[in-house]
């Protein structure tokens, strides 16, 4: 999409690309495996990477994801689980640099955030985030590098949490789900959004009401502004300035998030 003076970039896509109720349903069938990113990155503009959590990746398989998606579309990765899943956050450089070092600039301008997931159970700790805050390098390779954190205990519904993230320039993610804290203040210069209250008994995942509510969040964004219908939890709201926007639909059975997704895109560049 391109950028104007007025309003950021709008970036809309699912997690990953490799399902198998999706053949059939959003892929064609026939479709071989080997064509599955090249055909969603044509219907999608970006893929939330889960397996960056789990393992890590070579320069070779990044160089290869850039090369079957068209200019314009972006990726998402997830931080390695080593560098999150740790009692003390402030021993996570290591593995923070690791994953940096492992090629992921290798996607070229293909290279979205890097999304850093804490565990449900990871309560919030002034001064061990902010260390692992500290962690997260602005750039490498030349290349500017956008983190965003997404903390999934309720404990972080603070000011003091607000406040931390406005330090760092740093989004959290917001979350909509069934039981993690939805945090909406803007702490950065883009807005990460997870949508996981799609359900796989509606056609586009979200009714067409809620999808529509939701493609106007994501143009205020975009604009600089806040939604109307969300709370914010620090005590002063976040400068008017235009940001870039990713949006994901994911939900437990995931069946339909590429059609909700796609019917989100179709809403945003109306």
């Amino acid at each position: 999409m391109s950028k104007s003076p007025r309003r950021g970039d709008v970036f809309i896509g699912i997690g990953g690309w490799t399902f198998e109720p999706w053949r059939g349903v959003f892929y064609p069938d026939g479709l071989p495996h080997a064509k599955e990113l090249e055909y969603a990155s044509r219907h999608l503009t970006s893929i939330e990477i889960n397996g960056t959590y789990y393992r890590t990746q070579t320069p070779a398989t990044f160089r290869k994801w850039a090369s079957q998606v068209p200019d314009g579309f972006v990726f998402s990765l997830k931080g390695p689980r080593f560098a999150t899943n740790r009692r003390v956050l402030a021993e996570a450089g290591d593995s923070v640099k690791r994953f940096i070092d492992s090629g992921v600039t290798e996607l070229g301008d293909h290279l979205g955030p890097l999304l850093w997931q804490f565990a449900p159970t990871k309560k919030f700790d002034a001064a061990d985030f902010g260390k692992f805050l500290e962690c997260l390098p602005p750039r490498t390779d030349g290349r500017v590098l956008r983190h965003v954190v997404e903390v999934r205990h309720g404990s972080f519904c603070t000011g003091e949490f607000v406040a931390l993230l406005r330090e760092f320039k740093i989004p959290v993610v917001l979350a909509e789900h069934a039981t993690y804290p939805m945090i909406a203040d803007l702490t950065g210069d883009f807005v990460y959004a997870r949508l996981q209250k799609g359900k796989d008994t509606i056609k586009t995942a979200y009714a067409p009401k809620a999808l529509d509510a939701w493609a106007e969040r994501l143009r205020v964004w975009a604009d600089g502004g806040s939604p109307e219908d969300f709370s914010l939890i620090g005590a002063k709201s976040a400068e008017k300035v235009p940001r870039d926007v990713f949006a994901y639909v994911i939900h437990e059975g995931k069946v339909r998030a590429p059609a909700g997704a796609m019917a989100l895109i179709e809403r945003v560049s109306a």
